[in-house]
């Protein structure tokens, strides 16, 4: 299993992007995925999962700005971000689950400028 994260960028505050994830190996939607995030100094935390019937949870920091979804095979994950504040300035890591096992991807960098 291999994930690619991309969709990052530069962006002012109250700007959007779109993060995508695409998954090549045997993965699909019967596999939980998420987004985390590190930023400098920080420790990675989850930002927002979808499970395998659909059920998301989100970081309370992100709630009402920020839309997790998978396209309808299931294993592209988009993270929709809106009214991005500095704060949400990070790595962000897409990751997924396979039989016991946690894949990552290498991460895209998110710069919110004020």
């Amino acid at each position: 299993v291999q994930l690619q994260a991309s969709g990052g960028g530069l962006v002012q505050a109250g700007g959007s992007l779109r993060l995508s994830c695409a998954a090549s190996g045997s993965i699909s939607r019967f596999n939980p995925m998420a987004w985390f995030r590190q930023a400098p100094g920080n420790q990675r935390e989850l930002v927002a999962s979808i499970s395998t019937t659909g059920s998301t949870f989100y970081h309370n920091s992100v709630k009402g700005r920020f839309t997790i979804s998978r396209e309808n095979a299931g294993n592209v994950p988009y993270l929709q971000m809106n009214s991005l504040k500095p704060e949400d300035t990070a790595v962000y890591y897409c990751q997924t689950s396979s039989w016991g096992k946690d894949y990552w991807g290498q991460g895209t960098q998110v710069t919110v400028s004020s």
